[in-house]
């Protein structure tokens, strides 16, 4: 079993040009997309998150429960769902504003226990920044790494909600002793001031870089491996990272790798492989709107 730990919200996406285009609303938030590509890859994945008793949250879960994703961790709350706004520039790139004040997802509290089969959890987003929640998933990833289960983190930078900057990057720093596996984009990185090697030196076993369309680089403890993008036309680059981070997550969990000595042991080839597939499966989400993750069939070969 994967857990995803992170919020769920609603994107609202515009449907034409100009200020007052219409809005589509859309489910969406980042560890909420990535389990929901688990899901649709056949991996056994939970979420665990706390989700609005109001008519979107039960559309966020009605989703996760068609992909066969676990939602009995889910926390309830009255509180209203978060949403945020896209705007999708001419090259395909989202960008995003928020509104999460009084928000349901914000006061997400640690659980006292996984899943008794959890083999990975995976966090990141916004789940990370906005407090009360952001200390309860920071415990929860702690939690985790002592307990030796495999974490995976993507801190999908939205530089928007993050009101000291310095602070974030040196909490960013204190996560990594708990992360085994680090996933970025080159903006993430350029945000954050470091480099892979740094990040490595500080915990984790390995850093993947995504580069959109020039495809994936990894860095470990022994060298780099890099693939090429797959070519696509592009809709919409949305829920893009999140895809990736989930065919990570199902690759190395069918290759049995979700340890840092696995990690270490893939090689050039299994990295190579990995990466492809990764890769592969991002571009199908980028070839329509929103995010929309590849089943495992449209993967097959």
């Amino acid at each position: 079993m994967i857990v995803v730990a992170g919020e769920a919200l609603i994107d609202l996406v515009p449907q034409g040009a100009g200020a007052l285009a219409a809005l589509q609303p859309a489910l969406g938030g980042g560890p909420y997309n990535t389990a929901v590509a688990l899901g649709r890859l056949g991996s056994p994945a939970a979420f665990c998150s706390r989700v609005s008793y109001d008519a979107f949250g039960e559309a966020l879960l009605d989703r996760l429960r068609e992909t066969g994703v676990d939602v009995s961790p889910v926390q309830r709350g009255t509180e209203p769902t978060t949403l945020a706004v896209a705007t999708v520039g001419e090259d395909g790139s989202a960008a995003y504003s928020f509104y999460v004040e009084g928000t349901a997802d914000r006061l997400f509290a640690a659980p006292s226990v996984l899943p008794d089969d959890t083999r990975a959890v995976s966090f990141g987003t916004c789940s990370l920044v906005l407090e009360p929640g952001a200390s309860a998933y920071e415990e929860l990833m702690r939690s985790a790494a002592a307990q030796g289960v495999f974490t995976a983190l993507d801190p999908n930078i939205r530089a928007g909600l993050i009101p000291d900057a310095d602070a974030y990057r040196a909490r960013f720093k204190n996560w990594l002793p708990s992360v085994t596996l680090l996933k970025l984009s080159e903006e993430d990185a350029r945000w954050l001031g470091g480099t892979p090697q740094e990040w490595l030196t500080a915990g984790p076993a390995a850093v993947v870089i995504t580069r959109g369309g020039d495809g994936l680089t990894a860095f470990t403890a022994d060298g780099e491996y890099a693939v090429p993008g797959e070519r696509v036309d592009v809709v919409d680059t949305i829920g893009a990272g999140d895809t990736v981070n989930a065919a990570l997550l199902h690759g190395l969990a069918a290759r049995d790798a979700l340890s840092a000595r696995a990690l270490a042991a893939l090689g050039a080839d299994g990295w190579a492989e990995l990466l492809g597939f990764a890769a592969r499966a991002a571009a199908i989400t980028c070839s329509r709107a929103g995010a929309e993750p590849p089943y495992a069939h449209e993967l097959d070969g």
